[in-house]
């Protein structure tokens, strides 16, 4: 590896050490963008801490991957090279990310089917970020693949992305600081240290199992108390609304990119907010977007937890919301329902994610390997029957008309 010549100070890591291709990288443009991208969209409205961004938790990212491949190469199993790659990789496995993170992915999603890491390959390999991975002898392509998990070796892939990957490591740490929540317990070191390779598969020593059932206890525990909040996901839905119904008039799912690297968070919520009052889409878009932004939230009015595997579909929310809006004689564009299977709640993410963990023993020189589901974990499945949750929003002032519709509709639904 090149000679480390940046280190920045991190509140989760201490020090993060940058050398100085990686250094070029951070400071180009497109991605000190990063900065005025929240990681966690309109949390701080409820958690006021919560400003860090997708360019801290880049940083974190490549930090942890880092110790991960370096843990490998002691072992034999990487080389220089490859821990640059990841590094690499780690670095700008966020980097196609719009303003509000998630949010605007979905938003682009329901028109065009784009994915953030399909952004991101345009900037690693157009942008002045892939002349400068080429200018220091590594392949441009390569370190795309690898971020978006779609390497030719599956263990580089989930180490940037997977059940044992650095992304969720910190991304669970980083948010549990800047919110305030005591869930985000995880010893990342022990797990990057205990990482081992079976079959092209990343693996982890048996003996870290439980720092494992840790951190996916943690990250059940994050959904809950963060990432699916009720209030949290109130100003969520209220940036999706506003988003699509100001998308044909702002063209935020047609921007080309030297026009779509120009956004921010910012950028959006000052488009939104002084949206021209052509039409009521338009001008239900402004309202919302002001209320937004002056904490005026929706209000939720029902909560239901469902089975693990009923999954409610498009079709049939929108029949729940049209039959909720004709008992409470509301407008249906009025009333707003929320599934925790939305693509814009990172505790599902788009990348393809390992749903098992494999355990190695090794002694003496033989190595063991036992393959287990995560949803068998006993504790994991306990609480994944509790993660798929319903929820009814409306205004305040359409609140107990709202409240006592829903209430007849969906208590009738079955579990």
């Amino acid at each position: 590896m090149k000679k480390q010549l940046l280190e920045i100070t991190d509140p989760i890591h201490d020090f993060i050490r940058l050398n100085k291709t990686e250094h070029k990288i951070i400071d180009t443009p497109v991605f000190q963008r990063l900065r005025r991208i929240k990681q966690l969209s309109g949390a701080h409205l409820t958690y006021p801490g919560a400003q860090h961004t997708r360019f801290e938790h880049s940083l974190g990212v490549l930090h942890i991957a880092s110790m991960a491949a370096t843990s490998l190469h002691a072992k034999g199993i990487m080389s220089n090279d490859d821990i640059q790659n990841i590094r690499f990789a780690a670095l700008l496995h966020d980097i196609g990310h719009g303003p509000f993170s998630h949010l605007f992915e979905e938003v682009l999603q329901r028109k065009k089917q784009i994915s953030h890491e399909e952004i991101g390959k345009q900037i690693i390999l157009k942008s002045e970020i892939g002349d400068i991975i080429t200018s220091s002898g590594y392949n441009k392509k390569l370190i795309h693949n690898l971020a978006v998990g779609q390497g030719k070796l599956q263990f580089m892939n989930e180490i940037v992305s997977g059940a044992l990957s650095a992304d969720m490591m910190d991304y669970l740490l980083r948010d549990g600081y800047f919110t305030g929540a005591e869930h985000a317990k995880i010893d990342h070191n022990r797990l990057t240290h205990s990482l081992d390779v079976y079959g092209k598969k990343l693996a982890l020593d048996s003996s870290a199992l439980v720092n494992f059932e840790t951190m996916m206890i943690s990250r059940f525990q994050m959904f809950k108390a963060v990432y699916f909040h009720k209030t949290v996901r109130s100003g969520e839905v209220m940036l999706l609304e506003a988003m699509s119904l100001a998308d044909d008039e702002l063209g935020l799912s047609s921007l080309d990119m030297n026009e779509y690297v120009k956004l921010t968070d910012e950028v959006i919520l000052e488009k939104l907010i002084s949206l021209p009052e052509k039409n009521l889409e338009l001008k239900a878009a402004k309202k919302i977007a002001n209320d937004y932004q002056n904490r005026r939230l929706f209000k939720c009015v029902f909560e239901r937890s469902l089975t693990s595997n009923h999954n409610l579909g498009k079709k049939n929310l929108e029949e729940l919301k049209e039959k909720i809006a004709k008992k409470s004689k509301i407008d249906p564009n009025q009333i707003f329902i929320d599934t925790s299977i939305t693509s814009s709640i990172p505790l599902t993410p788009s990348k393809k994610e390992s749903k098992s963990v494999i355990l190695t023993k090794r002694e003496s020189k033989q190595v063991t390997a036992q393959e287990i589901p995560i949803s068998k974990i006993p504790l994991v499945y306990s609480m994944s029957r509790i993660m798929n949750i319903l929820r009814v929003y409306t205004p305040a002032n359409n609140r107990k008309k709202v409240e006592i519709a829903a209430k007849s509709v969906l208590n009738g639904l079955k579990k």
